[in-house]
Formats: C-alpha cells, sequence, structure tokens
C-alpha cells in the first residue's frame, strides 16, 4: 500500500495563498505522473492539475494563472501552490498518481469571503 500525506490546508481569506505538499515513497515517486484532485461538498472529486515525471503540466481551467503545480524528485514531493484564492476553491485537496487509484487522507482548504 503506497502511503500518500498531504499538508498545508487551512483557513484564508479571498485573495490569499497557500501551498500544499504531498510526500510519497521514492520507490514510486519519479517514475510517475502525479496530480491534485479536489472535492468540495455535495460535489464530485475534480482534477485540478498534473504534472509528468519530465516537468510538463496540465491544469484546470478553473485554477489556470493562480495555481501552479510542482515536483521535487530529491524530496519526493508534488506541490500545489495556489494563489488569489477564491470561496469556490473551498475543498478538500488530494494528491495521487497515475491511475489514481492511491489516495491520502486529503487537507481541507476554505476561503472565506
Amino acid at each position: 500500500q503506497v502511503q500518500l500525506v498531504e499538508s498545508g490546508g487551512g483557513l484564508v481569506q479571498a485573495g490569499g495563498s497557500l501551498r500544499l505538499s504531498c510526500a510519497a515513497s521514492r520507490s514510486i515517486f519519479r517514475a510517475n505522473t502525479w496530480g491534485w484532485y479536489r472535492q468540495a461538498p455535495g460535489k464530485p472529486r475534480e482534477l485540478v492539475a498534473t504534472i509528468t515525471p519530465g516537468g510538463s503540466t496540465n491544469y484546470a481551467d478553473s485554477v489556470k494563472g493562480r495555481f501552479a503545480i510542482f515536483r521535487d524528485n530529491d524530496k519526493n514531493t508534488v506541490y500545489l501552490r495556489m494563489n488569489n484564492l477564491k470561496p469556490e476553491d473551498t475543498a478538500v485537496y488530494y494528491c495521487s498518481f497515475y491511475p489514481w487509484k492511491n489516495w491520502g487522507q486529503g487537507t481541507q482548504v476554505t476561503v472565506s469571503s
């Protein structure tokens, strides 16, 4: 069982910033595409951003220009930098790796207006 540990969530005012982190075991980190998903109450889990082993990134339209995903292969960690947060970004954020079958416990992000 792969263990994923997300951290960095919290309560922030609209316009603020947060950085989420997800640590994983070395054996599975380098060779995989990683992603951040989020799930708001009453809504399905949605893809926020992905990053390939080579560093190519992809973002949901709703976060383009505000969020940035990056990875540190030496630390086996993937990050999500979130700027200009909006109330609609409120959700539990999860990290995973393709094919998206392993999940951490998630970290709560709450953005107040």
